[in-house]
């Protein structure tokens, strides 16, 4: 019985309280995400990203980050990686939630700088073809639609969607990512 009680108290500790505000000035949250590039299809594209999200006096944000989005493309019977790692730096507004302050949508803007690679560097195809693809540094912006929902106090669900345009990369200009991901308020 006492190591019960031990685990429901040590839960409500990190959980905080049941009625925290949310929102505040200062708050900062570390944030975990993932999904899916440009629809869902074979093989799978997808993308893999960790921010700080750093709350301002109006209950807007900054997000600073890095992402890793991997692409494959259809070569005779092979597929062809390419690979990106960006970093961002980001404004989003919130303009949009319901009175219990549980669903937060937000509108964010970021710049995005990195490194696209194909196969890794490696040009030789395994049919002796050589990829014209040249390693690149990118740089460009993205467009955000952010659902936030609180799980718990300092746990929350995001739900986006994000257009990305990048310069510099051989494999397209515009690429749409739709995930989700969770965020840790750590203060």
């Amino acid at each position: 019985m006492k190591r019960w009680l031990f685990v429901i108290v040590a839960l409500l500790a990190l959980v905080g309280q049941a009625n925290a505000q949310r929102y505040l000035p200062g708050m900062r949250g570390v944030e975990f995400k993932g999904g899916f590039v440009d629809g869902i299809e074979k093989p799978t594209n997808y993308y893999v990203g960790v921010g700080l999200s750093t709350y301002t006096k109006n209950g807007n944000r900054w997000v600073f980050g890095a992402e890793y989005l991997s692409k494959q493309y259809a070569y005779k019977e092979w597929n062809i990686p390419k690979a990106q790692f960006t970093a961002e730096g980001g404004y989003y507004v919130k303009f949009l939630s319901d009175a219990s302050k549980t669903f937060f949508l937000s509108l964010g803007g970021s710049a995005l700088a990195g490194y696209e690679t194909s196969r890794w560097g490696d040009k030789l195809l395994p049919d002796g073809a050589i990829l014209r693809n040249s390693d690149s540094f990118i740089y460009g912006g993205a467009v955000t639609l952010e659902l936030e929902t609180y799980l718990l106090d300092k746990i929350v669900l995001l739900l986006n969607a994000r257009e990305r345009a990048l310069w510099g990369s051989s494999i397209g200009h515009f690429h749409m990512e739709f995930g989700a991901g969770i965020k840790i308020l750590i203060n």
